[in-house]
């Protein structure tokens, strides 16, 4: 398996160092894998003056799955729209034909403190949110800048969905239920959106094939406040583009920080881009702070999807599991008093559980 590593901006690389370290210890023991590194977002621009360099592009094409850090920067803030690191990553997705986003939320039992939720609410949560990557108001057109007839400046976005994007992303949904709970929530504004109201009615009318899955319908709004109220409710949430954006960076609070959630984009043949779904978060860039777990997570994700080796995960998984157990805590998941480790020593500690483990 080639595996395509795309450190990007920011802890992008000192996350990957420590994913990286993981793939290292696997190949000792006999795993056969080859990785090769390419720069992509800011790092893209510097190293060639594109966020997507067309030697980036073509690695990531041949490879069996990508693992990327993450993009972005202050530094690239003043350049042009096309150029501009998150451009980089859309193209990728787009390129590849990546539709399918999973991101799941897992609170690990030792962090239930460290949740903004009581622990009542949200001690046992487990539930993935299946997101439509390529479409929606972030890819439709027309779109731009303009004077109105005021002549004052104006922006504008084109929300489009046609039946097959929609087709197929309820059909990862209702798969992904299938294979847990059998419950799958459809999230739309359907009593505001034409593109809602599209979107509800092919989910609908797919939910006849799938007889052993439950499904119901919610408006984002009203998710958006369950998900503080009453998270457990949820087993899979399929929804579009733009709202799944927004409803998976509200979860990730619930697992205890958006440093612990990895995340999974697919094309239809299982081929994947992982990456942690945080930023690249430049005030900690080198200061060896950032959690890598999110990272470390999402290359088990392209063990289970893309490599087809459920084994390899839940070994990468248990370790992660294993280091929390023993207390092993970067800042962002730390109670105030505990004790914390900078970026390569919980690499180090996840290296060691993985060992041990064998």
């Amino acid at each position: 398996m080639k595996i395509a590593i795309l450190p990007g901006d920011g802890i992008g690389p000192e996350i990957v160092a420590q994913a990286q370290r993981v793939i290292d210890v696997l190949r000792d023991e006999g795993l056969a894998v080859t990785t090769e590194t390419a720069p992509v977002g800011g790092a893209g621009v510097d190293a060639a003056g594109d966020p997507l360099p067309e030697a980036t592009l073509a690695l990531a094409g041949t490879a069996d799955a990508i693992l990327m850090g993450a993009v972005g920067g202050p530094k690239y803030d003043t350049l042009p729209r096309e150029k501009r690191p998150e451009q980089g990553l859309l193209r990728l997705r787009k390129a590849l034909g990546l539709f399918a986003n999973l991101r799941p939320a897992i609170l690990y039992p030792e962090l239930a403190a460290a949740s903004s939720l009581k622990p009542e609410i949200v001690s046992g949560l487990d539930i993935v949110i299946v997101r439509e990557l390529t479409g929606d108001i972030y890819f439709g057109q027309p779109r731009g800048r303009r004077k109105n007839a005021a002549g004052e400046d104006e922006g504008f976005d084109t929300m489009h969905y046609s039946v097959p994007e929609i087709e197929r992303i309820a059909r990862v949904g209702f798969a992904t239920a299938r294979q847990r709970g059998r419950k799958l929530c459809s999230v739309d504004k359907a009593n505001v959106l034409d593109t809602s109201i599209l979107w509800r009615e092919t989910v609908t009318r797919l939910a006849a094939e799938y007889p052993d899955v439950t499904l119901s319908h919610m408006y984002v709004d009203n998710a958006a406040m369950q998900l503080v109220r009453n998270p457990k409710q949820f087993d899979v949430i399929v929804t579009g583009n733009m709202f799944g954006d927004i409803l998976s960076d509200e979860a990730s609070m619930l697992a205890g920080s958006i440093g612990m959630l990895p995340s999974a984009s697919l094309d239809a043949n299982q081929k994947g881009l992982y990456e942690p779904i945080h930023g690249s978060a430049p005030d900690l860039a080198g200061q060896d702070k950032a959690n890598p777990l999110a990272t470390i997570l999402s290359l088990a994700m392209l063990f289970r999807h893309s490599a087809a080796r459920p084994d390899v995960a839940e070994r990468i998984e248990r370790a992660v599991h294993r280091v929390l157990a023993q207390g092993h805590r970067t800042g962002d998941i730390a109670l105030p008093g505990e004790r914390t480790m900078g970026t390569r020593a919980m690499g180090d500690a996840v290296v060691a559980a993985l060992r041990e483990a064998r």
